[in-house]
């Protein structure tokens, strides 16, 4: 499997904590960052973020999650601002070994994204005519579309640069159908927050002071795995 080859030949992995946060408003959770003793402050601007998330017949890639394996995989496709019309994709490869992780990114050519998504399209239009390796095409005729989600993310960074913070807001989950897409089939989350801290490896000692300064608990969750289960698909 894909996973299984690409986990091997990765360097310059990154640290990811996460925190999932039901006991805080988003407005509590930002004044917590901006005072943090490190000196956050908010980059770029706020922005939608939208995926689809791709898995293997067997749904591999959820079962290596959910059984705790070490090494794990998510395919996704990912674009910004609005969900539906005209699209600048990007293909994600995000590779999980315990807590770090890194990407690959290839760029797709754009499509408009509507309730005539199917997998088929996706396989024949987008992947085979978007000048990706031969390998990675060939792979993808494995998967298939299983979920969409969405919500609202902001960026901090330290004073020192060294440390990166998202936090993302009002969730939406999508089942996804192989054909016949209407997209009536949601989740909308909007108690939880998740923020997302993500340092390099040469910063690693400093981060606990970094965690030990926020009072949330650190979270495995998955917004994968999260979207999976609350809409029933495995």
């Amino acid at each position: 499997m894909l996973n299984r080859k690409m986990t091997m030949d990765f360097e310059g992995y990154r640290y990811e904590r996460k925190f999932v946060i039901r006991e805080f408003m988003s407005y509590e959770i930002e004044h917590l960052i901006k005072s943090h003793p490190a000196g956050f402050h908010e980059i770029f601007y706020q922005r939608n973020v939208n995926n689809i998330y791709l898995d293997y017949m067997d749904m591999n890639n959820y079962a290596d999650h959910t059984i705790g394996n070490s090494n794990r995989l998510k395919i996704r496709i990912r674009w910004y601002g609005k969900m539906f019309g005209e699209i600048q994709p990007v293909l994600e490869l995000k590779i999980k070994k315990n807590e770090l992780g890194k990407k690959m990114s290839f760029p797709l050519k754009p499509f408009k994204f509507n309730r005539d998504f199917s997998s088929d399209f996706l396989k024949k239009e987008i992947f085979e005519k978007s000048n990706l390796p031969k390998w990675l095409v060939e792979e993808l005729k494995t998967c298939s579309p299983v979920l969409l989600n969405s919500y609202k993310r902001k960026y901090f960074i330290s004073k020192d640069k060294a440390y990166r913070i998202t936090l993302d807001t009002d969730l939406k989950f999508f089942k996804i159908n192989q054909k016949n897409n209407l997209f009536y089939e949601k989740i909308v989350d909007r108690d939880n927050s998740i923020l997302e801290l993500k340092y390099d490896g040469k910063d690693y000692r400093k981060a606990s002071h970094i965690t030990e300064n926020f009072p949330f608990r650190l979270s495995k969750l998955s917004k994968y795995i999260q979207g999976i289960e609350v809409l029933e698909l495995c």
